[in-house]
C-alpha cells in the first residue's frame, strides 16, 4: 500500500505522521489515563434480589448506548453494598466500554446526583488522568471508530461468548492528534450531530406518541373531526366498547372479501416481476400475479401472526397460509379499514394466543370480527389525518437515518486526521 506524503499506517488505519500511534497500555505507562477498570466479579458480584428501587445505579451493557448511559431503565443497589464493593467505581466524566457479549458499546458518564455509579463485569470505565494531553470526548468517538471496533471484535473474539478482559484491553490501539485543543475540536463537531441525531430520536418518540393518541381517539369516536361531530354527541354502548350514536358497528365478511393464496414458498422467483407476500409484509418475487388492487394482508400462522400490512400498489401474488382482504364495499375505506384492523386485530390474536393454545389464524376469526363504522366521508377524513402523520414520521426518520451516514462519513474524515480542523 503506498501511502501519501506525511502519512502513515496503524492498526486502524492510515494517519498523519503527527499523531500519536500507541495503545491503551502506553497511556497508562505515561499517565494519560488511569489504569481501566470493571466491575466486580464473583460472589461480591450484585445479584438481582439485591436490586432496589432507588440507591447507586448499577450499570450493565444495555444500558451504554448511543454515547449515554440510561440512568432510568437501570436497576439500583443499596449504598451500603456499593460501598462494600471493591472497584468499579465510575464518576462523571468516564468514557464506559461494554467487553463482554456486548462488545464496543460507548457511552460518557455524565453529570449525576450520585457520589458515582456501579459498573457490572460487562463494562470498563477509562479515566482521564492528564486532561491537557487528552480529552474524554475524543477518546468516546474514537472508541466508535470503525478501526478501532474492528480491533476491538477482532480480539473479543467474536459470538455470543466474545469478551475481552481488562489486561488483554491494554493492547488496544489509540490514535492521537497532537493538541488536546483538535482532539476537542474533532469531539465538538461529532458531539454536536450526536446532539441533533439525539433531538431527532426525541422527536420521533414524540411524534409517534402523539399519532398512538390520536388513533386511540379517532378510531373510536371520542374525538370527531371538524364538520364531522354533531351539535349534541351522544355514545352507544357495543360489543367493541362505547363508539358515537351515529356510527354503526359491522362484522368485517359483509364488508369484504377475505381469501388466502394458493402457492407456497417453493413457487417464489428472486428475479421475478410480482411481489409475493409470504408473511404478511415479508416480500419475495415472483413471475405472476392472482390479484391487481389494494388489500389488507395478514400472516395466518409462524412469524408475523396478527401483524397487518396495507399494499396499494396493484399486481401482487400471497402465500397459502396469508390472508388478503379485499374488494372492499362503498361503505368500507380501504385505509380507514387497515387502521382499525391493525390495532384491533394484533390485540385481539395476542389475547387468544396468551389464553389458549391458538398458534394460527382461521378465516371464521377475521370474518366474525366488528368493527366501527362511521361514514365513508369520516373514515377518509380520518384516514387521511392518521396518514399525515405517518408520511411526518416518515421524514423525520429519514432525516435521522441521513444525519446518521452524515456522522459516519465525518468519524471516517476526522478520526483518521484526512480532515483537519486546526
Amino acid at each position: 500500500m503506498e501511502l501519501k506524503p506525511g502519512y502513515k499506517l496503524t492498526a486502524v488505519g492510515v494517519i498523519p505522521e503527527d499523531w500519536r500511534d500507541g495503545t491503551v497500555g502506553q497511556l497508562i505507562e505515561d499517565g494519560i489515563i488511569e489504569k481501566p477498570l470493571d466491575g466486580n466479579h464473583g460472589n461480591i458480584h450484585p445479584k438481582s434480589g439485591d436490586f432496589v428501587d432507588y440507591g447507586i445505579p448499577f450499570v450493565m451493557a444495555n444500558n451504554v448506548q448511543g454515547g449515554q448511559v440510561d440512568l432510568v431503565n437501570c436497576s439500583f443497589i443499596r449504598k451500603k453494598q456499593a460501598d462494600s464493593l471493591r472497584k468499579g467505581f465510575s464518576r462523571s466524566g468516564d468514557v464506559l466500554l461494554t467487553h463482554k457479549a456486548t462488545i464496543g458499546n460507548t457511552a460518557i458518564v455524565g453529570q449525576i446526583p450520585f457520589p458515582y455509579v456501579m459498573l457490572t463485569p460487562q463494562v470498563t470505565y477509562y479515566r482521564v488522568a492528564d486532561k491537557n494531553r487528552l480529552s474524554n470526548l475524543y477518546l468516546r468517538h474514537f472508541f466508535d471508530s470503525t478501526g478501532f471496533q474492528s480491533v476491538l471484535k477482532a480480539l473479543a473474539g467474536g459470538g455470543t461468548r466474545a469478551y475481552i478482559g481488562i489486561k488483554a484491553q491494554h493492547q488496544l490501539p489509540v490514535v492521537l492528534p497532537p493538541t488536546e485543543a483538535e482532539q476537542r475540536a474533532i469531539a465538538g463537531a461529532l458531539s454536536d450531530v450526536d446532539a441533533l441525531i439525539g433531538a431527532l430520536d426525541q422527536l420521533i418518540v414524540k411524534k409517534r406518541d402523539l399519532k398512538q393518541a390520536a388513533m386511540q381517539q379517532l378510531l373510536t369516536g371520542r374525538q370527531r373531526l371538524p364538520g364531522f361531530a354533531p351539535a349534541n354527541p351522544r355514545f352507544q354502548q357495543t360489543d367493541i366498547g362505547e363508539i358515537p350514536e351515529d356510527w354503526e358497528v359491522e362484522r368485517i365478511r359483509p364488508l369484504a372479501a377475505i381469501t388466502t393464496g394458493s402457492r407456497n414458498t417453493q413457487d417464489r422467483i428472486e428475479d421475478g416481476a410480482y411481489p409475493f407476500f409470504v408473511r404478511s409484509s415479508t416480500v419475495e418475487r415472483i413471475n405472476s400475479y392472482s390479484f391487481d388492487g389494494e388489500a389488507v394482508l395478514t400472516a395466518g400462522d409462524g412469524v408475523g401472526t396478527g401483524k397487518v400490512f396495507h399494499y396499494i400498489n396493484g399486481k401482487f401474488d400471497i402465500h397459502q397460509r396469508v390472508y388478503k382482504i379485499s374488494d372492499f364495499s362503498p361503505r368500507l375505506v380501504g385505509r380507514f379499514f387497515f387502521l382499525v384492523f391493525s390495532t384491533r386485530f394484533y390485540d385481539r390474536i395476542m389475547s387468544m394466543t396468551a389464553k389458549s393454545s391458538v398458534d394460527s389464524v382461521r378465516m371464521e376469526m377475521i370474518a366474525g370480527m366488528v368493527i366501527p363504522l362511521p361514514s365513508p366521508a369520516e373514515q377518509t377524513a380520518i384516514a387521511e389525518v392518521l396518514s399525515d402523520m405517518d408520511a411526518e414520521l416518515a421524514a423525520l426518520e429519514q432525516k435521522r437515518d441521513k444525519t446518521r451516514l452524515l456522522k459516519q462519513g465525518m468519524m471516517q474524515e476526522l478520526l483518521a486526521g484526512r480532515t483537519r480542523l486546526i
